[in-house]
């Protein structure tokens, strides 16, 4: 398969038990014929697309949500199954699940390693059950201490484990405590993903906030957390490999690291998003549409220019800890990155907020954000669009 292009695979499971106060993404809850119909779809639409992959290697698989692990775990085994069957799976291939401690058991953990998902990730946000209650949260820390232990059992050595800093009433001490707990687990995770809360639109936060309900930490206090985070987890051997992402060497996510390479990837399911033939699309957000015909819900296609995909390569890019290669990027457009953004360039080497950085084993040269480049990296990234 040496000679096949790189494709990643997201599957979007939008169920769970109930909405968290703070959530804003494609999710609701469904009874079971619901979720049968739509994991019956989803196998319909897997199997429809694989023949526009023939010529591609399945690097990576991502099992997303919504709270996958809500469905029966009979129905996982079934999509990885029409994975193998319908695609060139690598034989190294890294296979994420998402995990809520409130809907996963030790039978749902030992099934999807039987099926081959080598890869988990765990929600849980905060240690204190007092913040989890805050958040809606379905589950309690000890309820996720027993999930990381039986997980650990069912033969997972890859687990990433979700935190949130800047949460309502949080203390620095307090976030602080999340993340001393995380790191004195045994053994410590391999990656942890750590984001700050955002009140977005259309959420019961959202409402709360505008009420003037909802205390959150002071900017000091969520700086303040942010480097509390790359403090502790460097401490810990964790590298920062991307804006939000902690991982023990060896163990960065290739699933998130392909997209914001700009991989090819295909999104199945509701709301899902592509990136694939030069262009990107998703599919319908409309659950009765996508039951009755999954195959039709490919919407909003968008064929990419050049400038769009020199834009992606900058600001997804960018992302990263390691940054943007020269060469990559004048081999791709054939045109040197100097020659198309060095104004942009110079301007923040010069307030210091990028710098080039060599590579000390390949020689190579990336572009990246500094320190103080990642704390406004929105703004740096937002530099590199055309006008």
């Amino acid at each position: 398969m040496a000679d096949k292009k790189e494709l990643e695979l997201y599957f979007h499971i939008p169920f769970c038990v109930r909405k968290c106060a703070y959530c804003d993404f494609l999710s609701a809850p469904a009874g079971k014929p619901v979720q049968e119909a739509y994991m019956k779809a989803m196998l319909a639409e897997l199997s429809g697309r694989a023949d526009e992959c023939r010529d591609h290697r399945v690097s990576s698989v991502f099992i997303g949500g919504g709270t996958p692990s809500v469905v029966e775990e009979t129905w996982i085994c079934q999509l990885m199954q029409r994975v193998k069957e319908s695609f060139a799976l690598a034989s190294d291939a890294e296979i994420t699940i998402e995990v809520n401690p409130g809907t996963v058991t030790e039978k749902k953990l030992k099934v999807y390693r039987q099926a081959g998902i080598n890869r988990l990730s765990i929600g849980l946000q905060s240690a204190r059950d007092e913040e989890l209650k805050k958040l809606g949260r379905v589950h309690t820390y000890e309820q996720f201490l027993e999930t990381y232990c039986a997980a650990r059992a069912a033969g997972f050595a890859n687990i990433n484990v979700d935190v949130m800093s800047a949460l309502p009433g949080q203390s620095l001490l307090n976030y602080e405590e999340t993340l001393k707990k995380v790191l004195a687990l045994s053994p410590i995770p391999e990656h942890i993903s750590a984001y700050s809360l955002i009140i977005e639109e259309g959420t019961p936060f959202f409402e709360s906030y505008g009420r003037g309900e909802l205390q959150l930490p002071d900017e000091d206090c969520e700086r303040r957390m942010y480097e509390r985070t790359a403090e502790l987890l460097g401490e810990a051997g964790f590298v920062r490999y991307e804006i939000s992402n902690y991982a023990r060497p060896g163990f960065f996510c290739r699933h998130n690291c392909g997209y914001w390479k700009r991989t090819e990837y295909l999104g199945f399911g509701i709301g899902a998003a592509s990136l694939f033939q030069n262009s990107r699309f998703s599919n319908s957000r409309e659950l009765s549409a996508y039951l009755k015909e999954p195959l039709g819900s490919r919407e909003d296609r968008t064929v990419l220019s050049p400038q769009d995909r020199m834009e992606e390569f900058m600001f997804l890019g960018l992302r990263m800890t390691a940054g943007v290669n020269y060469r990559e990027f004048a081999e791709t457009f054939g045109q040197t990155m100097e020659e198309v953004y060095g104004g942009i360039i110079q301007k923040n080497r010069e307030t210091g907020l990028l710098y080039d950085r060599k590579d000390p084993e390949t020689g190579e040269r990336f572009l990246a954000l500094t320190g103080r480049g990642v704390n406004v990296s929105n703004y740096v990234m937002a530099q590199f669009l055309f006008d």
